[in-house]
């Protein structure tokens, strides 16, 4: 059988893939479960906002904040809003993006992306900052000398451009997104963020 591909569009810093985790976790053990043998799933950074060294405007620290209460209001998902007043916020996602990057090579991108999830979003710590994140992948058995050159290097930002060229590419509306690739087609995939049994129904029905 013709081996296929789930893709999973998302950004380490975006709010409502973090409101996903739980159901895409259980989404993603069931389909791992049922298809191991015909279906590979693999992360793409969409790359929510480029790099930036500037403030972000009151004005959308207020919109991300109501953004985080209306997750919290209709997923039960933990927010820390000590972030506001602990850190200087940046529209800044690229940094965390790479760092997902460097991670997958060592096969740790799951684990970076939820060390990112957890600092930003539980622990009041700026992922924008690239000594968070550097200290991220020393918490998670990364060399963090040699992830913070790589960090830097023109090499890691060549391959985020080529890959959220490629995210942007596949029939997306935003993050998280769920594409399936069989056949050398490319399959949006309906994303409920409290059920996963429709995503993996709509998955099953494709791979039959």
């Amino acid at each position: 059988m013709t081996q296929s591909k789930l893709i999973y569009v998302h950004d380490p810093m975006c709010s409502w893939c973090w409101g996903f985790v739980p159901t895409w976790l259980k989404l993603k053990s069931e389909l791992e479960n049922n298809f191991k043998d015909i279906l590979t799933i693999e992360y793409k950074v969409g790359g929510l906002a480029p790099d930036s060294q500037a403030p972000m405007p009151q004005n959308m620290q207020d919109m991300l904040q109501n953004t985080w209460r209306k997750i919290a209001a209709q997923l039960g998902t933990q927010f820390n809003y000590a972030f506001w007043q602990e850190c200087e916020p940046r529209r800044s996602t690229y940094p965390a993006c790479r760092a997902a990057l460097i991670a997958r090579k060592a096969n740790k991108e799951a684990d970076m992306v939820a060390a990112i999830q957890h600092a930003y979003y539980l622990n009041a710590q700026n992922p924008s900052d690239e000594s968070t994140l550097i200290e991220l992948a020393h918490e998670i058995g990364l060399d963090a000398e040699a992830f913070a050159i790589a960090l830097q290097s023109h090499q890691i930002n060549d391959e985020l451009n080529k890959e959220l060229a490629y995210a942007h590419s596949l029939p997306i509306q935003g993050f998280p997104s769920l594409v399936l690739i069989s056949n050398n087609n490319a399959f949006p995939i309906a994303i409920n963020y409290t059920d996963w049994q429709q995503s993996f129904n709509q998955i099953s029905a494709l791979l039959k």
